[in-house]
């Protein structure tokens, strides 16, 4: 009986380990770094299939907060820390930049198509403070202005806030409507016919169209080729955030979306790679 006790000891160490082996990567945050992480860990299951990797959004602050309290491995957030964020991570996370991406004024298309094809930031502050509330003023339809604003947490909106309205806390008096993840903005501009909104750049279509933005005179459209010469306005890096004490499971997928391919994928989905020569 003894010799058998053993013997299943012997059994369930040996078996114990198989069990313990099973890795666990856990990402959640922005809604716009999300479909870069989400096909890049497509890609890395096939790799490593006994790794479990699950990938989820919530916007930039869960992210922050997230690898804060260490409910995650990595985080992800479209907009650089705040300093109180620097502060209360200190140096146990690493931010890297992922790809970089604009912002985009975005309206519906029938304001688009209504004439309304190019915006100062000036004007466009002014619609978010309430004091342009008709298209028709800005030489576009007869059609109340439907201003919609995002989530105080949202990166985008951070970034967005910065730019136009000098302070990424500023409030929105003009916005009747607040969104939250871009799938959320998206559908809340193509689904009517006088909206404005901010929007990823990668997240436009037919119904939802971009504004060329900047000073009078000199508007530009938010294309990668003018995030990447600096003359677009409003852009911003993407972030992942990393403990710096990182195991080698999440070091390995942290490489895999800086590689040769993982930077292929952030091309392929709209964004503009930090590397360069990473497209065939």
């Amino acid at each position: 009986m003894s010799a058998r006790i053993v013997a299943l000891v012997v059994l369930f160490m040996l078996w114990l380990p198989s069990v313990q082996a099973v890795e666990q990567i856990r990402v959640a945050g922005s809604t716009t770094v999300l479909p870069i992480v989400a096909e890049a860990a497509k890609h890395y299951r096939k790799l490593h299939p006994g790794l479990r990797l699950t990938v989820s959004g919530g916007g930039s602050g869960v992210g922050v907060s997230s690898i804060d309290k260490g409910l995650v491995e990595i985080g992800m957030a479209s907009r650089n820390l705040t300093p109180e964020e620097k502060q209360r991570l200190h140096d146990r996370v690493k931010r890297v930049a992922l790809a970089r991406d604009a912002v985009a004024v975005a309206v519906s298309k029938a304001v688009y198509e209504g004439g309304v094809t190019s915006l100062t930031l000036s004007q466009v502050a002014a619609i978010y403070r309430g004091k342009i509330l008709n298209w028709k003023a800005l030489g576009g339809p007869d059609a109340r202005i439907l201003v919609i604003d995002k989530e105080y947490s949202r990166g985008t909106r951070h970034v967005f806030a910065r730019a136009v309205l000098g302070d990424e806390r500023a409030r929105a008096p003009g916005a009747t409507i607040i969104a939250g993840s871009n799938n959320e903005m998206q559908a809340a501009i193509a689904g009517s016919d006088q909206a404005i909104g901010m929007l990823s750049n990668a997240w436009l279509n037919d119904a939802v169209r971009a504004v060329a933005v900047g000073e009078a005179g000199a508007t530009v459209l938010p294309t990668l080729e003018h995030v990447a010469d600096g003359r677009y306005p409003i852009q911003r890096e993407l972030n992942i955030l990393v403990p710096q004490n990182s195991d080698a499971a999440v070091d390995g997928f942290f490489d895999f979306l800086l590689s040769d391919e993982g930077q292929q994928i952030v091309q392929q989905l709209g964004y503009l790679p930090v590397r360069q020569g990473t497209s065939d």
